[in-house]
């Protein structure tokens, strides 16, 4: 299935001709769920995303597809529920990229009364795992388990012995959460949608009072033209305001975006076989010690956020949090000097008008969060928000990376109603998509496979790195990133003996990877390969800035770029890796925090 940039001018071509029943407007992966549900029920679909697929949130975060075991203290029962079911539909229709993961609480004790408090976290923790179980986590297959002391530091040896005194052994799974949006995204066009990144959506049509479509601009040439639809669903997670704003004439402030960050260290440090959750002290929160191949990722910090959407940073101050969360409790503390890439996202939390406005708030949604910064984001409700407004735009919001195809088949559920509500004359007559809509099938996106799940389980059994003509670690990665897909990349290494050796120093990724990038995932810029197809920058930035070059000579050769193109390409990506140093460094945070910091009184204005 080619997804290349040439498939993307086809694309542009048939968003400028055609009409479709559903214009998704946002490429992340509630964008990419709606686009998805809404193809497989028959109507034709189209899905745009201003900057690359995933390039947001849906690239930014924990990676794992798991219910959430402290939504249980905040009795989001219903929420954890539709998780687990969720996440043993996507073990099912994605077993290529979701996969079981075992987690380690360990419980920690200090002297009598630390012993005490311990016994009844303890007792707290064994009910909510035993809620967990019931509640779905044990379709996964296995029960959560009392560990002792020994068992726990067997796990992570680098646990302070004097502190734990017990633990307990659950189930969840993890995923490369760019890859899922990926798949998603090509399973929709396999199934007729129209989807293209880089395409803008900077105004709305509309006619009778409704939104009938929108103008969009192609971001790579500037070219401006109109789509007509007979929905617009905005999926555009913390920038959903904004497009909100090209309706309603100003900013609803509905979004509080709260911010989660991630920082990589090396393999065995610290040293654990299995994912852990600890406690941060001083704080009602716990963070995630996740292995990632050779590398262990820690997160995350949920904080409220005001600044600009497009490039949120770890700072200084996140990473000492998450350092200080991790060093509490281990014997070899972790330095700054050792973290080797960040990352940063942002939740689009509901918190301002509430979910409906003529609409229904769909199986997960929750009513309406008071707006201003009462409270904590972490406390916030992470269920979803359907949204109508009067002029038929369809707006989703909040929800979590597990529940996206839930949401996506509410929103989709909605746009049908608004489009049945206004083709039968309920509205101003007929709408963009031209066409009086008859019966839709049923949602299907709970029983289809996401691409590359075709063929994966063959490349799992023995004797195919033999078949493939390749190494044995090599078809396992390959098989874990593209399912069947990693036959594609095989044939290219064949073919092209060169692209097998790796893209960036030290990282498991191979030339052929982003080769394939290019001519099947729409991949279009030096970022959207080390970012995004690859997740090289997150995995050690500075190895990915020193592989920037020759990545850049390789794509250019497939996308026909001109040195002056490359150039800026390189400087473009350069400039990304030395912004996030900067925000990284506690000398920088200094000295941004003594420039905002207001006069003294009495001194110079």
């Amino acid at each position: 299935m080619n997804f290349d940039a040439g498939q993307r001018e086809r694309y542009l071509e048939r968003l400028a001709s055609e009409p479709f029943d559903v214009l998704v407007i946002g490429g992340g992966i509630t964008g990419a769920g709606v686009a998805l549900d809404a193809a497989g029920r028959g109507l034709r679909t189209a899905l745009v995303e201003r900057g690359d697929f995933a390039a947001g949130t849906s690239s930014r975060s924990s990676k794992l597809v798991h219910g959430g075991l402290r939504y249980l203290q905040q009795k989001e029962f219903r929420l954890v529920y539709e998780a687990l079911a969720e996440r043993q539909r996507l073990l099912r229709l994605a077993p290529h990229l979701v996969k079981p993961l075992p987690f380690l609480i360990p419980i920690f004790a200090a002297g009598v009364a630390g012993q005490t408090k311990a016994r009844a976290y303890a007792r707290g923790i064994g009910m909510a795992l035993w809620m967990y179980d019931m509640t779905g986590g044990a379709r996964i297959g296995k029960l959560h388990q009392r560990l002792s002391r020994r068992e726990a530091l067997e796990l992570m040896p680098d646990l302070d012995g004097r502190k734990l005194a017990a633990g307990f052994l659950y189930y969840d799974a993890r995923v490369d959460d760019a890859r899922l949006t990926l798949s998603v995204v090509k399973t929709a066009a396999s199934v007729g949608a129209v989807a293209a990144n880089r395409v803008e959506a900077t105004g709305l049509l509309r006619s009778g009072g409704l939104v009938q479509g929108a103008v969009l601009t192609d971001r790579l040439t500037g070219r401006e033209f109109e789509t007509r639809a007979a929905v617009v669903v905005n999926a555009a997670g913390v920038w959903a305001d904004e497009l909100r704003a090209l309706d309603e004439g100003a900013n609803p402030r509905s979004i509080r975006p709260a911010k989660g960050v991630h920082i990589t260290l090396p393999a065995g440090r610290p040293a654990l076989d299995i994912a852990a959750v600890l406690s941060v002290p001083g704080d009602r929160r716990s963070v995630f010690v996740i292995p990632w191949g050779d590398r262990i990722y820690v997160g995350t910090t949920d904080t409220d956020y005001d600044g600009p959407l497009d490039d949120p940073q770890c700072t200084a101050a996140d990473i000492d949090y998450l350092l200080g969360a991790l060093n509490a409790w281990v014997t070899k503390p972790v330095g700054r000097h050792e973290v080797l890439g960040a990352w940063a996202g942002l939740r689009p939390l509901v918190g301002g008008s509430g979910p409906t406005d003529g609409g229904s708030p769909g199986r997960g949604s929750g009513g309406a969060v008071p707006s201003g910064k009462a409270g904590r984001t972490a406390d916030l409700s992470r269920r979803h928000s359907v949204r109508v407004a009067p002029s038929g735009l369809v707006t989703i919001v909040g929800g979590k990376l597990t529940t996206y195809r839930a949401m996506a088949e509410d929103t989709v559920d909605e746009a049908v109603r608004v489009m049945r509500l206004h083709s039968s004359g309920g509205g101003a007559g007929r709408r963009g998509g031209g066409r009086r809509v008859g019966r839709v099938r049923d949602s299907r996106s709970g029983s289809t496979p996401l691409f590359g799940a075709e063929g994966y389980e063959e490349l799992t059994e023995e004797g195919a790195a033999e078949r493939l003509g390749l190494p044995a670690d090599v078809v396992a990665h390959l098989a874990g990133r593209f399912g069947g897909q990693a036959r594609t990349v095989a044939a290219m290494m064949r073919d092209r003996p060169q692209l097998g050796e790796r893209l960036v120093p030290g990282l498991p990724y191979l030339k052929a990877e982003a080769v394939y990038a290019i001519r099947y995932e729409m991949a279009l810029t030096l970022e959207d390969v080390l970012s995004r197809r690859t997740r090289a920058l997150l995995l050690d930035s500075a190895a990915s800035a020193g592989a920037a070059a020759s990545v850049a000579e390789l794509m250019g050769a497939e996308l026909g770029w001109s040195d002056e193109e490359r150039g800026r390409q390189i400087d473009g990506f350069l400039a990304l890796v030395e912004r996030q140093r900067r925000a990284a460094d506690p000398a920088e945070e200094a000295v941004e925090a003594r420039l905002l910091a207001p006069p003294a009184p009495g001194a110079d204005a």
